[in-house]
């Protein structure tokens, strides 16, 4: 069974069109067999995209740090549920189960989680596949500011297609699978 990691808000953003895209990518993963790992939260698109990959039969890992002090906070009904020491051993937990990444719109710690899922792949820490779903556009102001990195030669070209980028759950899924070997 294949996992993808799933980074999103713990927050549901100022729009509906978010939420429903969390809960369509839940059921997308769940329907195509594939387990999602995430960040364990009940709450904002972490809670959506989770108790939709459950209502459609998926099996879903939620990582929770034991420093986080959100007990209250921990989605019930997860396939299974993983305590760790800090948030630096859930990020790498999450990585290591992981075949794959996604992001979904979300804030300052979705972004970090990317850009260092990212950044560990130029090192040669990994070579799993990553994009970004990008709901209703969220994402296209982040991929013009990475263009302009690669125009300005900070970026390599071949990094910043590493980048899936897709509106589309099914179209998504489907790029990071055949990838993965």
């Amino acid at each position: 069974m294949v996992g993808f990691c799933v980074f999103c808000g713990s927050a549901s953003g100022g729009s509906e069109v978010y939420v429903e895209g969390a809960r369509e990518l839940g059921r997308v993963l769940a329907q195509r067999g594939n387990r999602l790992i995430f960040g364990g939260g009940r709450s904002g698109l972490m809670g959506e995209i989770a108790s939709a990959a459950l209502a459609a039969g998926g099996e879903v890992v939620g990582i929770v740090p034991r420093d986080s002090g959100e007990d209250e906070n921990i989605l019930p009904g997860l396939t299974e549920l993983q305590i760790v020491d800090s948030t630096r051993q859930r990020k790498a937990r999450m990585a290591e189960l992981a075949d794959g990444f996604i992001a979904l719109p979300g804030g300052v710690g979705t972004m970090e989680e990317f850009f260092e899922i990212w950044s560990w792949g130029r090192m040669g820490l990994h070579d799993k596949p990553f994009g970004l779903l990008n709901t209703a556009g969220y994402y296209t102001p982040l991929m013009a500011f990475i263009s302009h990195m690669s125009g300005e030669g900070f970026l390599s070209q071949s990094d910043q297609e590493r980048v899936v980028v897709e509106e589309d759950s099914e179209r998504l899924v489907s790029i990071l699978k055949a990838e993965i070997s």
